[in-house]
């Protein structure tokens, strides 16, 4: 179609999806919205994934910051507004309480990753598994002739 191209990808992560992501975030404190994740603690909810994903992919190449960075409150106080994958996780701390590793294990369990390429290929194999291949979840898409599902 053309509309976006390639060069503009990361733009439109970078500005547009956060952007979005942001109004999700003051919808669910302000309605106390709940997401509607499949598998409770032991799993991202589902339409989380995606700033999982691209903020993972941010911190790839990253020469200090470590999966394990964030268990770091000072890390996520001051990076958290450059970082995709630390938003989430200083938002998750948030809303949710008690432990993180209580109520984030997969979280937890993941910032033991040793680099952020392991944590981005992982995090895309369980959006495959858990969201594209899951009837319930992609019903609700439109499909036309340039995705076919």
């Amino acid at each position: 179609m053309g509309i976006i191209k390639e060069e503009d990808y990361h733009a439109v992560v970078a500005r547009v999806f956060v952007k979005y992501l942001e109004l999700m975030k003051k919808l669910q404190l302000i309605y106390w919205l709940e997401p509607a994740g499949s598998h409770g603690v032991w799993g991202l909810d589902d339409y989380h994934f995606l700033p999982f994903i691209f903020g993972s992919s941010q911190l790839i190449d990253h020469k200090y910051m470590k999966p394990k960075s964030i268990h770091n409150d000072d890390i996520l106080d001051n990076f958290s507004s450059e970082y995709m994958y630390l938003s989430c996780i200083q938002f998750v701390k948030k809303v949710k309480k008690g432990p993180f590793a209580e109520h984030s294990p997969l979280l937890n369990d993941i910032s033991g990753v040793p680099n952020w390429n392991k944590v981005n290929t992982a995090m895309l194999k369980m959006y495959k598994a858990e969201v594209l291949e899951k009837v319930p979840i992609m019903q609700h898409f439109l499909f036309g002739w340039l995705i076919k599902w």
